[in-house]
């Protein structure tokens, strides 16, 4: 406090503000944080940019009140009792605004991290939605940090909405390496038992297959010749993700009867259980094609795998939660079964009772389309609304157009807004819409679109069997 007392009075003065509270900062970090972060987990901490909100406020006060709460503790019993944990609060302090994501329960971190050595920068959205940057910001023991303003989000895995849960992991492809990475990223712990020679999805996509299995854990079984090591998994198990044709999973012994009453077993499947489609073979295309998806864009095909992702991996987790909060109120866990054309089905079935416009989002409005730009990109245009059509027709200085929205020839506008849209490059047109409500973007490259939302890099996806020599002897199972 004797280091920071003679800065304090010169906050009031408008001049030292711009040279002096980086300095201060600095300081009151120094005596927070430093000397209770190890030095081998300071990489585990990291920056992101502020909202833009938070430079309106009054920093002179919101330093004073800091040191308050920081020096001036009613109860020392309290002393190690988190401050931010209970209300949600952030804090700005000069340059660093402090941010509890999850609730920690321990002061080895800001007085608000239970175990530095799992504290973390967490990925999260900003007020517009946005994933906020994570750069990384250094704490030693000796030298205080000097950052520009940011933002430092603390969280504990310890503490995650899924933390000390286990799930495994029969699937193979793409539906429940998905599920069981949400699941993953909601704090589970996730082993995937595979086959001998490993999921098929490591030699075919293997680039995809190291991306969804990153920070799991991998043990091989034959099934067939030895379930033990199975077995052992599903006796301790929260939650089971399978996805084998109807009736092989019990046949092997590892189905919804083999496991504890408080299991959540989920079943991803093609076409759900029984039915005249129960047992037929098929992939996300053919799913698709059965659930009446395709009709409108056929013979083009969908740019991600719909019901491999969103009717199997998404719905199976959305199946998962809701069985976990079953058991909470039960004890009981539960047999779900996840359709994947019957959930890529619900996707469209609103439509069923007609349209307004014959696929009114599929290509039968101009003002819905997607056009080409004079640099051979793309450009979305989805101004649906009257109000961003006019204020986009006004840009394109043909507000002749306003009126012809929703006219019988839609083809007919279609073209002129083509011929209007051909004749700029895609960076002139975005630069054109950026402060305007008109609902125009462009056609991203998946890399662009990483950059841009600052997609983290995948973590270390395990060896075939890593784990599986470790589980063996958790289990007592001798080899």
């Amino acid at each position: 406090m004797a280091e920071l007392s003679p800065r304090l009075p010169p906050l009031d003065d408008p001049a030292y503000r711009a040279d002096g509270l980086g300095e201060l900062a600095d300081a009151l970090l120094y005596l927070r944080a430093p000397s209770d972060l190890p030095d081998d987990d300071t990489d585990d901490v990291g920056l992101v940019p502020p909202r833009a909100e938070d430079d309106q406020r009054d920093v002179t006060k919101l330093l004073r009140g800091w040191l308050v709460r920081l020096f001036d503790r009613a109860d020392p019993v309290e002393q190690d009792r988190p401050v931010l944990v209970e209300d949600g609060l952030e804090e700005l302090v000069l340059r660093l605004e402090v941010v509890v994501e999850q609730s920690v329960r321990d002061p080895g971190l800001l007085r608000d991290v239970a175990d530095a050595a799992r504290v973390e920068a967490l990925v999260r959205e900003d007020a517009d939605g946005r994933v906020e940057d994570l750069a990384p910001l250094l704490l030693h023991r000796c030298r205080p940090p000097r950052q520009s303003l940011g933002r430092v989000v603390v969280g504990s895995r310890t503490v995650q909405p899924l933390s000390g849960l286990l799930v495994v992991d029969f699937t193979r492809y793409l539906p429940g390496a998905f599920a069981s990475t949400e699941l993953l990223r909601l704090g589970a712990r996730v082993v995937s038992v595979e086959q001998p020679g490993g999921d098929p999805m490591r030699a075919t996509a293997p680039a995809w297959h190291a991306a969804l299995s990153a920070g799991k854990e991998s043990v091989v079984v034959d099934l067939k010749a030895d379930a033990r090591l199975a077995r052992g998994l599903l006796e301790r198990s929260d939650v089971v993700l399978e996805s084998f044709r109807p009736g092989v999973a019990a046949r092997l012994g590892i189905g919804p009867a083999d496991v504890p009453q408080s299991t959540v077993y989920c079943s991803i499947t093609g076409f759900g259980v029984g039915g005249r489609h129960g047992r037929r073979a098929g992939h996300d295309l053919n799913y698709l094609g059965w659930a009446g998806v395709l009709a409108d864009t056929a013979p083009a095909w969908p740019p991600v795998q719909i019901a491999d992702l969103a009717a199997g991996g998404q719905g199976a987790v959305i199946q998962v939660l809701a069985g976990l909060l079953t058991r909470e109120k039960t004890g009981r866990g539960g047999h779900a079964v996840v359709s994947m054309t019957h959930g890529s089905h619900r996707f469209a079935a609103h439509r069923l009772g007609g349209e307004p416009v014959p696929r009114l989002l599929t290509g039968g409005l101009a003002c819905y389309r997607i056009y080409p730009t004079g640099d051979g990109r793309q450009l979305t245009v989805a101004a649906l609304e009257p109000v961003f059509f006019r204020r986009l027709c006004e840009l394109l200085e043909r507000a002749d157009l306003v009126e012809r929205q929703f006219d019988l020839d839609q083809e007919a506008l279609a073209a002129e807004l083509a011929s209007i849209l051909a004749s700029r490059p895609l960076a002139e047109w975005l630069a054109l819409f950026e402060q305007e409500d008109v609902c125009v973007g462009p056609v991203a490259t998946l890399a662009e679109a990483a950059e841009d939302l600052r997609t983290p890099a995948p973590g270390r996806a395990p060896a075939l069997g890593e784990h599986t020599g470790a589980w063996s002897r958790e289990l007592g199972i001798l080899s």
